[in-house]
């Protein structure tokens, strides 16, 4: 039976970089397939995980994989376990998944079709930005309750007293025994510290916690999905008005933005360093970005412009798949950029105006084009 690891954790915590980290310690043989779930319609980290030596990628995209999409979860592990035959398949959460209920449907899969077992449940904690969603987000906590592990993320970046105080507050949300806790290094952690856990989860999880689960977390977090088209010829994104964008938000009112765009001058990380990789020219010199938000701190990563003929799963590539299955558009139709943003409760409407009015989102040399900022949750 294939293993199947579960890695969740609130928006931002940095689960796809300790999944991208955990590749290197893996021998050259082992095949490792990922089923992401992201809220918009941008497959951005199935882009970066792909090239990263990551033998297959699903991802289920434009809603919560514990809730409308939970439906859709066998046929991507069905895809990965034909196509890819891996040793095993890691599941990355949406931000504000509930992870009982995934791990109780995993378990069923598994009862079911005799090809999967819950390997167990990890949870990442962002001990620098806890206690903003601490106060405001349900799922967050359940997220450290309901787990097999804690890894501690980016605690080299706040006071021991600070740390001390996160470590207390999940204490104080856990069910006894006390969950094992591990403190990652920038991000990275020893795989036979998360391969391998006891899967204790999903014993005695009752449909009760399932029910909290549907009224509490469905408002949580509210979506915007903004596009931005050129007119005419195809042209770059305004990288320096885009980055004054991104220095508007706080980080209570924002916790994630993702996104794709095209731009004929190398953007600016949040350190102020441009992007390194060499420029893969595009429709007249353009290159295309990743663009991955989060708190306050942003980085630009150079991808290549998506196959014009969709490849089928294999090594090195990744196959998204959302609640319209739709597949990536190839570079000639691919609008100059497309952006997930995902607000705190409330916060969606005010940073939908910015957008709108502010002029930050714009094409380069003043070229005409068309901005359609909607919400999608």
């Amino acid at each position: 039976m294939i293993p199947i690891t579960i890695i969740t954790g609130f928006l931002g915590s940095g689960k796809t970089t300790l999944i991208l980290n955990l590749i290197p310690q893996l021998p050259k043989t082992y095949r490792l397939a990922l089923l992401k779930n992201e809220y918009g319609d941008v497959a951005v980290d199935s882009q970066l995980a792909s090239s990263s030596a990551i033998s297959g990628v699903q991802e289920l995209l434009n809603g919560c994989i514990c809730c409308n999409l939970v439906g859709q979860l066998s046929e991507a592990l069905e895809t990965l376990a034909r196509d890819i035959i891996p040793d095993r398949i890691v599941i990355e959460t949406s931000g504000s998944a509930f992870p009982a209920t995934l791990a109780m449907e995993v378990n069923r899969l598994a009862r079911d079709t005799s090809k999967y077992v819950l390997d167990g449940v990890m949870s990442v904690i962002d001990v620098e930005n806890w206690k903003g969603y601490e106060d405001t987000s349900y799922t967050a906590k359940v997220q450290a309750k309901y787990t097999d592990l804690i890894v501690l993320n980016k605690w080299e970046l706040v006071s021991e007293r600070r740390l001390e105080d996160v470590e207390d507050a999940i204490l104080a949300l856990e069910i006894d025994p006390p969950t094992p806790r591990t403190k990652s290094d920038k991000g990275w952690v020893d795989k036979d510290i998360i391969f391998g856990l006891d899967a204790k989860l999903a014993k005695g999880i009752g449909t009760h916690s399932q029910h909290h689960h549907d009224h509490e977390h469905s408002t949580e977090v509210e979506v915007l999905s903004v596009t931005l088209t050129s007119n005419g010829a195809k042209k770059g994104v305004d990288v320096n008005k885009l980055n004054k964008l991104l220095e508007e938000p706080t980080r209570d009112c924002i916790y994630r933005i993702k996104g794709v765009l095209y731009s004929s001058s190398p953007p600016k990380s949040s350190d102020n360093n441009s992007s390194k990789e060499p420029e893969l020219e595009v429709n007249g010199g353009r290159a295309r970005y990743i663009l991955n938000w989060a708190f306050g701190r942003w980085m630009f990563t150079q991808v290549p412009p998506p196959s014009a003929t969709p490849t089928p799963l294999a090594s090195g590539t990744a196959t998204p798949v959302s609640s319209g299955q739709t597949t990536p558009l190839p570079p000639g139709e691919e609008p100059e950029l497309r952006l997930t943003v995902m607000t705190a409760r409330y916060e969606s409407n005010q940073f939908q105006k910015l957008i709108e009015s502010g002029g930050f989102v714009a094409l380069e040399d003043g070229g005409e084009g068309q901005l359609t900022v909607k919400r999608v949750q």
